[in-house]
């Protein structure tokens, strides 16, 4: 005896199928659950990005009407966009969730950490992610990553094992066949779990789309005092930004990453609308970090040996 499972029109014997999104939800909000059942600490990186937004949303949906059993997490470069800060906060006082901010300034203050010669702090925040997961004792760490973003993390599994010492070993990966997931590790080590690994920039934003998920507005186009260096529009600030015989200029533009102001670069736009993003993001050559992060661009292998280090 078979049994037809009906479609959305009830009585036509067609068979139901998930939606593109729909699959892609159902695959992050297994992972979520997934880390919930095996592990004791998980926290959730959270930066006021949108990856790390839908992620957020994804854990809402995952465990609703109950709270999210998560804390959040957040490397402070001291560089962020004001405006994303904002909103991080907003989101987590909405939400009644607990925030762990991780300050690179106060590295720098007490002599840990060292100011880069070109001014990006992203490279710095490597020391204090590890040692705030290493203090916290969180056992699982979700990141918003994506296979699509940039070649290293093409080749990181949903489930990414880190050492005793947060780095990363590509030889050591695990086989994730039929959305099996290992989660066994060491004392001391930790799991980096990337439940939007098979999205892309395009799904994100259908997803959000979709949702109807709030996002800062950086991410439209908005009127902004920029710079040009190494080919991107990069916001002024005190990070280090302009030098001499870098104009500034007012131009229309949006982001379609955020991160440290000193090597995340705006694109020229003028889309204002969900719509208009999507069909913006929809015919794009690059993608959002090789068309707008400098640090990407320090070397072929730039992300990796991050990652290699602690770097999500």
């Amino acid at each position: 005896m078979t049994t037809t499972v009906r479609g959305a029109q009830e009585g036509t014997g067609a068979p139901y199928a998930l939606s593109h999104l729909d699959a892609l939800e159902s695959e992050a909000v297994h992972i979520i659950r997934e880390v919930a059942g095996e592990f004791e600490r998980p926290v959730i990186l959270f930066s006021g990005g949108k990856d790390s937004i839908v992620m957020l949303h994804l854990a809402l949906k995952a465990f609703t009407p109950a709270p999210v059993p998560f804390a959040l997490l957040h490397v402070d470069t001291g560089h962020n966009f004001p405006e994303v800060l904002a909103f991080r906060d907003r989101v987590v006082a909405e939400h009644g969730l607990r925030l762990h901010v991780a300050s690179v300034q106060e590295y720098i203050d007490a002599g840990t950490l060292r100011e880069r010669p070109d001014g990006t702090r992203n490279p710095l925040q490597t020391l204090p992610l590890t040692e705030r997961i290493q203090s916290e004792r969180f056992d699982a760490v979700f990141g918003g990553g994506r296979r699509d973003e940039e070649k290293a993390r093409a080749k990181e599994r949903v489930f990414s094992l880190r050492d005793e010492f947060s780095q990363w070993d590509p030889r050591r990966q695990r086989p994730e066949l039929w959305q099996l997931y290992n989660g066994r590790h060491a004392p001391g080590e930790h799991v980096r779990v990337f439940p939007l690994s098979n999205w892309t920039e395009l799904d994100v934003w259908q997803y959000i789309a979709r949702e109807h998920i709030d996002l800062p507005g950086i991410y439209f186009a908005h009127e902004r005092e920029v710079f040009r260096r190494g080919g991107m529009w990069l916001t002024a600030g005190e990070w280090g930004g302009p030098k001499e015989g870098e104009p500034v200029e007012r131009r229309l533009v949006r982001y379609r990453t955020v991160g440290d102001m000193s090597c995340t670069g705006a694109v020229d736009s003028d889309a204002a609308t969900l719509d208009a993003v999507i069909a913006e993001v929809a015919t794009a050559r690059l993608t959002e970090r090789g068309a707008t992060r400098a640090d990407d661009k320090l070397s072929e292998a730039a992300m990796e040996d991050r990652k290699r280090e602690g770097y999500f």
